[in-house]
């Protein structure tokens, strides 16, 4: 399963799974270098970084950032 890290509340990441609902993931179980907007891969007890789908949804977002700023020149 793939999820993508919403927000940190507490000891908790809070994940966005496929189908857009919720999942909480303790903190502990995740990978020590993660960060707002990660896509993990959850398989079983091994929770991964998904390097490749985490850059192509950065590079979404900051074309959306880019294109805001742009529209407000």
């Amino acid at each position: 399963m793939r999820v993508v890290i919403d927000r940190f509340e507490g000891d908790f990441a809070v994940c966005e799974k496929e189908d857009r609902t919720m999942l909480n993931v303790k903190r502990s179980k995740l990978p020590a270098n993660i960060k707002e907007s990660d896509v993990l891969i959850i398989d079983g007890d091994t929770i991964t970084i998904d390097p490749a789908e985490t850059a192509k949804k950065r590079g979404v977002t900051d074309k959306l950032v880019e294109n805001l700023w742009n529209d407000n020149d």
